[in-house]
């Protein structure tokens, strides 16, 4: 009888192994990935026995991980109601619903196996990668590191850690907590020494948080291995453009795509080419650029990458059209791209369709939360059409003993995207000691600009100054209209009429000299950093006299960042009738000089910055058939930008070209100008 129950065990235990040989195929390929083969294995087992639990199992993990979360979640919970105290079964049913983005659910879940068995490494790291998946990362980290108790250095548990401090750093990112995120990053790189992925996403931190060096740094870091060469120099490559130094970017970037023969990584060749394309239009080379990316366009005509570099080259060469086309195809592919959206709505700001360029900046940030750039972008579009106050004083005073103290008030409010009210108010107190003149007078007005088309902008103003000199006091009508209008891509016109007194001096003021002024600037820039500038003006003038004036400058961009240009003006004015006793006012008057002028502007500086202007000129001028002249010209402005809402500067001129003061004087001026945002944003805007 003992024999018999020996027997019958040991075949009962041949069975069972044998069975379970049986299936070790199909564990391989679960354990190798290989889950489609997995779940024709197990399917198959299950026709032959369709009770098995444990092929059930594996046939639910294996259709699971193959892309069919929903059936193996149907299947779990099957197998869950055949065995509800089985605590595998439990895992394979809570896992479903991760499978499933039921993290919810999950987290409950997975709360109580944990209640049920505090020790289970499976429910533990499950949970904790839950909690991750629900952005709860401070309560993962403690989790996972609980199942790290229970099975020290597990890869699984590692790699999940090492995610959810990215995720963690990530978020803090998203939220501005710069100095948090970099302590996460710099916490999981003491874990996982010099990892790729914590190395790139703490450059790109620096990057956000404009701390350059550090990037760099990082970057270098990166670069040690080898293996990561190419993707350090695209890094770096963009640390130069961001510093300014667009040669740098170049050849670095240059370096990384002559060594994409040594990688058939596709995903690196696509960043190290797209790097390259942009580091190209970085530095103007518009015609390697295009030839670039016209290959890319044979072979790719309909990828977003491709389309998004022919519309960054396009915004350049200030074609905005042709990249809004490029954008609006990306978003057909893809409406959540970040490129098509925020790309888009620069360039429709840039054709003065502000308020699709809201609608798009808006998209982005519907995508990308809180997004610096597309926070940015909105924040500099508010300052266009939030309502300012503007004043300036200043103090003239010439080699004729004329001098003068003024104060300037200006106020803009806009009421919508297109329609702005203007007024203005300012006084000025002339004086002369040797004539003993004295006048004063103040201007006040108001109007208007709309914004009739796209690219045609109409302004207007009217009002009154009321002038007190020294043997006449009066009352005289003003007004200012003009159109803007950008013809063509990188040109500006406008054409006006300015109704206005001859009001440098005492004497002047005093002779009540109305001037009809009808005027036309144009400027021309060009993508190979030549500009040009014109300005006309006939002036017909109540005391029967009139002028012609023409200036034109033509002038070279040689830096970018502070701009730095230089170049040449020539100046013509030519007057009806002589009456030099009274104002300067030559029958031809000629002048020439050369100039440089270096700015950092208010509108590029950030708070807590400086910005300045320093403008230097020399040349030579010619009145009527005098000897010629040698003149000179300097102007300078230093500003603090207190807030992103207030900033103020010094300013100050000397000049002793003739045609810069009504007399003919050697002029001089210093002053004070102040300007602040009124409110926060546009009151049109909620």
């Amino acid at each position: 009888m003992k024999l018999k129950f020996i027997t019958l065990l040991t075949l009962l235990l041949t069975a069972v192994f044998s069975y379970a040989q049986d299936m070790q195929e199909g564990f391989t390929y679960l354990e190798t990935g290989k889950y489609a083969k997995a779940e024709t294995f197990f399917q198959n087992i299950l026709k032959d026995h369709p009770d098995n639990k444990t092929a059930r199992l594996c046939y639910g993990r294996a259709i699971g991980l193959n892309g069919k979360p929903e059936q193996a979640n149907t299947l779990f919970t099957n197998l869950l109601a055949d065995y509800p105290n089985d605590f595998e079964v439990k895992l394979n049913y809570g896992e479903s619903l991760l499978w499933n983005s039921n993290f919810t659910k999950a987290k409950t879940y997975f709360k109580g196996l944990i209640d049920e068995d505090p020790k289970s490494f499976p429910a533990l790291l499950s949970y904790a990668n839950t909690l991750s998946n629900l952005k709860e990362y401070e309560a993962a980290l403690t989790y996972v590191n609980k199942a790290l108790d229970v099975l020290p250095g597990n890869p699984n548990a590692l790699t999940s850690k090492k995610y959810m401090y990215l995720g963690y750093a990530y978020q803090k990112q998203q939220a501005q907590q710069y100095d948090e995120a970099e302590s996460l990053l710099k916490q999981n790189l003491t874990l996982f020494d010099n990892d790729k992925d914590t190395l790139l996403n703490l450059a790109n931190l620096y990057l956000i948080a404009n701390k350059l060096d550090e990037a760099k740094a990082t970057y270098d870091i990166l670069a040690k291995n080898p293996e990561n060469k190419i993707t350090a120099l695209n890094g770096l490559a963009l640390v130069s453009h961001l510093n300014g130094k667009e040669k740098d970017a170049l050849q670095l970037s240059q370096q990384a795509y002559d060594s994409l023969e040594d990688t058939t990584d596709a995903t690196l060749k696509q960043q190290t080419t797209e790097r390259h394309a942009q580091a190209l239009i970085w530095n103007k080379k518009y015609k390697t650029a295009n030839t670039l990316i016209a290959k890319l366009i044979e072979t790719k005509p309909n990828d977003n990458w491709v389309l998004a570099l022919r519309a960054t080259l396009n915004i350049y060469k200030s074609d905005f059209k042709k990249s809004v086309k490029d954008y609006d195809q990306i978003l057909v592919n893809d409406s959540t791209s970040f490129d098509g959206n925020l790309g888009n709505a620069n360039a429709l700001k840039a054709l003065g369709k502000y308020e699709a360029a809201y609608t798009s900046a808006e998209n982005t940030l519907k995508f990308y939360d809180n997004q610096k750039d597309a926070t940015n972008f909105i924040k500099n579009l508010n300052t266009t059409f939030t309502p300012f106050y503007e004043g300036k004083a200043s103090y003239t005073f010439d080699n004729g003993d004329n001098e003068a103290f003024a104060i300037n008030n200006n106020l803009e409010f806009p009421l919508s995207i297109k329609f702005k009210i203007l007024g203005s108010y300012n006084y000025r107190s002339t004086s002369n000691a040797v004539t003993n003149n004295e006048a004063t007078s103040h201007d006040f007005s108001a109007g208007l600009s709309y914004q009739l088309l796209p690219n045609v902008t109409f302004k207007g103003t009217a009002g009154l100054t009321s002038a007190k000199a020294t043997t006449n006091d009066y009352t005289q009508l003003l007004t200012d209209v003009s159109f803007n209008i950008k013809p063509f891509k990188l040109q500006d016109l406008t054409i006006g009429y300015k109704r206005e007194l001859q009001s440098f001096n005492a004497e002047l003021l005093d002779r009540e000299i109305v001037q009809n002024n009808f005027y036309a600037n144009y400027s021309l820039n060009t993508n190979f950093n030549l500009g040009w500038f014109t300005q006309y003006f006939y002036t017909s003038q109540s005391d029967s006299n009139a002028r012609n004036l023409l200036f034109t400058s033509l002038y070279y961009n040689i830096l970018p960042k502070p701009s730095l240009k230089a170049g040449l003006n020539y100046q013509y004015i030519t007057f009806k009738n002589q009456v030099p006793a009274i104002y300067f006012s030559p029958e031809t008057f000629n002048a020439v000089e050369v100039f440089a002028n270096l700015i950092k502007d208010e509108n590029i500086a950030k708070p807590k910055e400086w910005y300045y202007e320093l403008t230097a000129a020399t040349g030579l001028q010619y009145i009527e058939d005098d000897e010629q002249q040698s003149t000179y010209r300097i102007q300078a402005k230093l500003g603090y930008k207190f807030s992103e809402r207030c900033m103020a500067n010094l300013f100050g001129t000397r000049s002793n070209i003739a045609s810069a003061t009504a007399a003919g004087f050697t002029f001089n001026e210093i002053g004070l100008r102040f300007k602040w945002l009124l409110f926060e944003k546009p009151v049109f805007r909620d």
